[in-house]
């Protein structure tokens, strides 16, 4: 018998193990999706180390660049080494503490992931210590031992090259715009959550930031900052409750919008034990009780923050922890519907409408206020009039306050003198707003202008192309332009650098929280006496009092003004507790806030509006620049002024470096090391901060006044070209 030849059979394919570094960076590609993912994590991460503080600043939609900034209680140096492993974290320890976990972060898997998608490099400083440490990853490993460099309070963690071994995600995330988009929404959840922290969002290089907020008590005051007027002043406050073991237990409170609000699509912010989070369930039901309760099935706004038991939460769902799971799902998103149904029932029962008025209303035609006017519906086959594009009052999020004068008659003496309230007053202001500039006055456009037209163009070549080379001495520093050495005072471009930051930056600063509240009063008398020579004299102490009380309830009533517009702020009781961030990763000597605080009781013209904000952009920007500290440099001569003293003599008095005792041993000099240390980390802090915060800023923003240009602010010392024709002859 023959039997026909067979197909040969093919081999079963063998399971073997993935290399460790592919397995990597498929989780990679997980966690960190879009460079939203990645801001998330930081962001997160920050919230975690307690910052009050939060900076991000983004390139190109996060691919080239991703920088997150906090205040926070920093990294150990001896974490460092395993900072970037996988599985690595401080929030867990064994499986069951996921039960409980109430931290953001948990699995260590974000800065690892980042390492193999993406250039991380980490600059940290813990408290306490006298300089930070910097160190860059690779693959989840260190690239080198961590360096000693200048930083300030917290972390900052940089993310270079985003996906730049992913060629296919790479190319799929070339709109940098809508990445962008995204991040500015996260930072905007972020803020109206977290109204104790300060956030700041902003490409990189803009002067100023697409997300702003501010510290707050009041949760609507951080919907109006970061969403607008128009949102804010349409919502309801909600809150719903249930404490029944046998079915669901939770606490829940937040804001929806109300009928006045109108909007093409639904915006949901939902934080479920601090975290944010997505629930579709939920954001379906609600949208449910809006279609079937408001006309035209209006598209909501929703905030919500539910509290559950850390028990009945999963967190450990989504690669992104963007989502979770709950215990009683179905019945927890039911009891919020039928409240937000009820709530939204009863706050439909009677809409308000504010009257619109062309600009060229007469003058007979008083505004009409929410409690005069109670309209129903319009009668059917009415058909309402159009109004010119250019007469409709604006709604989006990025109007500000006080455009709706532009449209309705308003007698500002008459109202004035009905009410002479603060209220009234910024009413008065707010009708001389530029309408160019949504949130400047027309004074600080006017002094902006200032600054946009007198400046020196051979200067701004200068400033805008030169490379920094180093520090000549404690005042100036060395530049390059083209083939020219150049000496720039330090001082003066750092004073006039701050000025024009506090007036492109008014009512847009993030925030300096200090660690303790300072009393004015204290500070101030500080301040008079370091200006009294005659210090064992006590015969003006009592005018020294009187000017420091004076003063300090000047202060205490321009407080709210302070605050709005320059973020400085003071409590009733007199305490300073929070200073404007006029260049990101800066922050000013201490030293000379006894002396910032007497100028701003001494120097500012509070009388005339343009005067007075000019004046405190001057005292910000005398305050903020960077004079050479008081302890003298620890370098060259000034070493003298370290060295401990012996049987009265000062070290002027011609002592030599080394004290000879019986047979020639000699015995070095000691000197006040404590001293010496401090001095030479502010030393190297400053000279830090004017290479790295500094000139980069000034290259940026900067436009040098023509007064630059004879003062001795820049100075030509040499030029290259005739250096080498010298050396040539040589």
């Amino acid at each position: 018998m023959e039997f026909e030849p067979t197909e040969e059979v093919k081999e079963t394919p063998r399971i073997h193990r993935l290399d460790e570094s592919v397995v990597n960076r498929i989780a990679a590609g997980e966690v960190i999706q879009r460079p939203v993912s990645a801001v998330k994590e930081l962001v997160e991460n920050s919230l975690d180390a307690s910052s009050t503080s939060i900076s991000v600043a983004v390139k190109d939609g996060g691919l080239k660049l991703i920088q997150v900034s906090d205040d926070g209680h920093g990294i150990r140096y001896k974490d460092l080494p395993i900072l970037c492993e996988r599985h690595t974290t401080s929030k867990l320890s064994k499986y069951e503490d996921l039960q409980s976990i109430k931290s953001m972060g948990f699995r260590g898997e974000a800065l690892a992931s980042m390492t193999y998608v993406g250039h991380v490099t980490v600059t940290t400083i813990t408290p306490g210590q006298l300089h930070g440490y910097r160190v860059s990853y690779r693959d989840g490993v260190m690239e080198h031992e961590p360096k000693a460099c200048a930083a300030v309070k917290g972390t900052q963690i940089m993310i270079e090259n985003l996906f730049y071994n992913m060629i296919a995600r790479r190319k799929t995330l070339q709109n940098s715009a809508d990445d962008y988009t995204k991040i500015v929404d996260l930072l905007s959840r972020f803020a109206i959550y977290h109204i104790d922290v300060s956030f700041s969002c902003r490409k990189h290089g803009a002067a100023r930031a697409d997300v702003h907020s501010v510290a707050t008590t009041s949760r609507l005051n951080a919907i109006k900052s970061v969403y607008g007027l128009s949102v804010a002043q349409n919502l309801i406050k909600i809150e719903a409750a249930d404490n029944d073991p046998s079915s669901s237990v939770f606490e829940m409170d937040g804001f929806i919008s109300n009928s006045n609000y109108v909007a093409k699509k639904t915006t949901m912010v939902l934080f479920i034990n601090g975290r944010l989070v997505e629930c579709t369930a939920l954001k379906r039901a609600i949208e449910v009780v809006y279609a079937a309760t408001l006309p035209k099935a209006s598209k909501p706004f929703i905030y919500m923050s539910i509290i559950l038991p850390p028990e009945h939460v999963d967190v450990n769902v989504h690669p992104t922890k963007r989502e979770v799971s709950l215990l009683n799902q179905e019945v927890i998103v039911k009891k919020i519907q039928s409240v937000v149904e009820s709530v939204l029932r009863n706050s439909n029962e009677s809409r308000t409408f504010q009257e619109q008025q062309g600009v060229e209303a007469s003058p007979s035609v008083h505004p009409v206020t929410k409690n005069d006017l109670d309209l129903g519906p319009s009668p059917s086959g009415s058909k309402s009039q159009k109004v010119p594009v250019h007469k409709i009052v604006r709604t989006d999020s990025s109007d500000p306050a006080g455009r709706l004068h532009a449209y309705l008659y308003n007698n500002t003496q008459k109202h004035l003198e009905r009410d002479s309230t603060l209220t009234a007053v910024r009413s008065s202001v707010r009708q001389r707003r530029n309408l160019k500039e949504t949130a400047d006055l027309t004074s600080i456009q006017e002094l902006i202008n200032d600054i946009d037209s007198k400046f020196h163009s051979g200067l701004l070549d200068i400033v805008r192309q030169c490379t920094y080379v180093g520090m000549a001495d404690d005042v100036s520093a060395l530049l390059q332009h083209n083939t020219q050495l150049i000496l720039a005072n330090v001082v003066n471009v750092s004073k006039e650098l701050m000025y024009q930051q506090a007036l492109r930056r008014f009512a847009h600063f993030n925030a300096i929280q200090l660690s303790e509240p300072a009393p004015l009063h204290e500070l101030i008398m500080l301040a008079l006496k370091e200006d009294d020579l005659d210090l064992e004299s006590n015969e003006n102490d009592d005018l020294k009092e009187k000017i420091a009380d004076m003063n300090t309830q000047l202060l205490k009533k321009k407080a709210e003004m302070l605050e709005e517009y320059f973020c400085i702020f003071i409590d009733s009781d007199g305490n300073l507790s929070r200073l404007p961030i006029l260049l990101d990763q800066y922050t000013p000597d201490m030293d000379r806030l006894p002396e910032f605080v007497l100028c701003l009781g001494n120097d500012v013209d509070w009388e005339e509006e343009k005067t007075c904000f000019q004046s405190l952009a001057a005292a910000l920007g005398n305050f903020y620049a960077m004079h050479p500290p008081l302890l003298p440099n620890p370098s060259g001569k000034g070493l003298e002024f370290y060295r401990k003293r012996k049987h009265g003599k000062s070290p002027q008095d011609g002592e030599k470096s080394s004290s000879h005792v019986g047979d020639g041993i000699a015995i070095e000099d000691e000197f006040e090391h404590e001293l010496l240390s401090e001095a030479e980390t502010a030393w190297s802090q400053r000279e830090w901060s004017i290479q790295h915060v500094l000139f980069p800023s000034m290259r940026l923003f900067l436009k040098p006044p023509n007064s630059m240009a004879v003062n001795g602010t820049f100075v030509r010392v040499a030029s290259l070209e005739k250096l080498y024709k010298f050396f040539e002859r040589c």
